[in-house]
C-alpha cells in the first residue's frame, strides 16, 4: 500500500526510531534449539504466540497448589555488561526464581524472561537467553516464552535489563513451610559465591580499590575477578526435590538472599520460634573476607547483605537430618550442620560463635 504524502517531510518508520522488528524476529527464529532443550511433561516447545501454554494434568499432580516466583539479577548485570560476560547471568535469573519456588516444596514447572534493552544486540541477547535456557536445563523447567522489549532511550548504549517468571507446583499437603518446632536441625547448603545479592555494594568496594575485572583475582588468583563475580547462583532444585521425595521431616527451607541469614530465616519460623546459628560452622569463601577487608564491612552487615557461604538452610526433624543431609550430599551439595530451632518469643534468630574470615 502506497501513501501520498503533501507536507515534503520524509516518511519515517519504527526502525527509523530505532526499533528493529527483523532483527526480533531473527532471534526470535534463532532461540528456538534453546527453548526445545528445555522441553519438559507440560510444556509444548512451542513459541511466538501470544502466550506460552503449560498442560498441568501432564505433570501427574493429584491436588496441587500453583507458587509463582518472580525476580531480577540485580546490578550484577552491570558487570556482566561492562565486561561483555553475558553467557551466564541467565543463570542467575532463572536461580533466582526457582530458588524461591523450591523452598516452598514446589516444583518448578515453567519460566518466562522479560529482556529489555535500548537498541537489540542479536549476540548479546542470544548469550543471556543460552544462559536462561541452561538455568532451566539444571532446575527441570520449561522456558515457555519470553519478551524481547527494544526501547531507544531507555537504555544507555549496550545496557540491557533482565526480569524473570516462573511458576511451580506442589501438593497441597506438602506445602512448606510445616510444623516447625523445638529441636529441629538447621542443615546448610554452601553458596557458589556471591549469587546475586548486594552487588552495589561489591561495585562500590571494587570502584574504591581499582579492581581490574579482567586480571587475577586479589581472592582467587586463578580466575579474573569478573570470572568470580560472575560465578552464576546455584540452583538447588534437584538436590531438595530428591530429598523431599527420598527423605521425610523437612519442615522448612530458607533461600538465602537480599537480607542474608538475618533477614531471610525469620519468613519461614512460626511465632515464638528462634533460629539459632553457630556461625563458626560456615565456611565463608575468599570472596567474602576480601569485601569485609577492603570494604570495611562489619560482621553484622556483611551477614544482612550476602549469604556469606550459605545459600539455603533445610529445619529438618532431628532424627532425619542424618538421612537427609546424605540424600543432598549424594546429589552434589557440600551441608553442613548450621544449627537448631529453640523456643524464644522474643528473637528471631540469634547468632553465637564467629564467621571465620580466610
Amino acid at each position: 500500500m502506497t501513501e501520498t504524502r503533501t507536507d515534503n517531510k520524509p516518511p519515517l518508520s519504527y526502525a527509523d526510531a530505532g526499533v528493529d522488528i527483523d532483527a526480533g524476529n531473527a532471534l526470535v527464529h534463532a532461540i528456538k534449539p534453546l527453548i526445545a532443550k528445555t522441553l519438559r511433561p507440560g510444556a509444548d516447545g512451542s513459541i511466538g504466540g501470544f502466550g506460552g501454554i503449560f498442560d498441568l494434568k501432564e505433570t501427574g499432580y493429584t491436588d496441587p497448589l500453583l507458587v509463582a516466583a518472580n525476580d531480577g539479577v540485580g546490578t550484577k548485570l552491570k558487570i556482566a555488561i561492562d565486561t561483555a560476560k553475558h553467557d551466564s547471568i541467565g543463570i542467575d535469573l532463572v536461580a533466582m526464581c526457582v530458588n524461591d519456588l523450591i523452598v516452598q516444596g514446589a516444583e518448578p514447572l515453567f519460566f518466562l524472561d522479560y529482556f529489555a534493552t535500548g537498541k537489540l544486540d542479536r549476540g548479546v541477547a542470544e548469550a543471556v537467553i543460552s544462559g536462561i535456557a541452561q538455568g532451566c536445563t539444571i532446575a527441570g523447567c520449561a522456558l515457555i516464552g519470553g519478551e524481547t522489549a527494544e526501547m531507544p532511550g531507555m537504555y544507555g548504549d549496550g545496557d540491557y535489563d533482565l526480569a524473570g517468571f516462573s511458576v511451580g507446583a506442589v501438593e497441597r499437603d506438602q506445602l512448606l513451610p510445616q510444623n516447625v518446632g523445638e529441636g529441629d536441625i538447621l542443615l546448610g547448603l554452601a553458596s557458589s559465591g556471591v549469587h546475586s545479592n548486594g552487588y552495589s555494594l561489591v561495585r562500590r568496594i571494587a570502584e574504591r580499590t581499582k579492581l581490574d575485572w579482567h586480571a587475577p583475582a586479589p581472592f582467587d588468583t586463578d580466575n579474573t575477578a569478573a570470572e568470580c563475580l560472575l560465578e552464576p547462583t546455584r540452583i538447588y532444585v534437584r538436590a531438595v526435590l530428591n530429598a523431599l521425595r527420598q527423605a521425610t521431616g523437612i519442615h522448612a527451607l530458607a533461600h538465602i538472599t537480599g537480607g542474608g541469614l538475618t533477614e531471610n530465616l525469620p519468613r519461614v519460623l512460626p511465632e515464638g520460634i528462634c533460629a539459632e546459628i553457630d556461625l563458626g560452622a560456615i565456611y565463608v569463601p575468599p570472596v567474602f573476607s576480601w569485601l569485609r577487608e577492603e570494604g570495611g564491612v562489619n560482621s553484622s552487615e556483611m551477614l544482612r547483605t550476602f549469604n556469606c557461604g550459605t545459600g539455603l538452610i533445610l529445619a529438618v526433624d532431628q532424627s532425619q537430618a542424618g538421612a537427609v543431609a546424605r540424600v543432598l550430599e549424594a546429589a552434589g551439595e557440600k551441608v553442613f550442620e548450621l544449627g537448631r530451632i529453640i523456643v524464644d518469643g522474643g528473637e528471631k534468630v540469634r547468632f553465637g560463635g564467629t564467621l571465620s574470615w580466610s
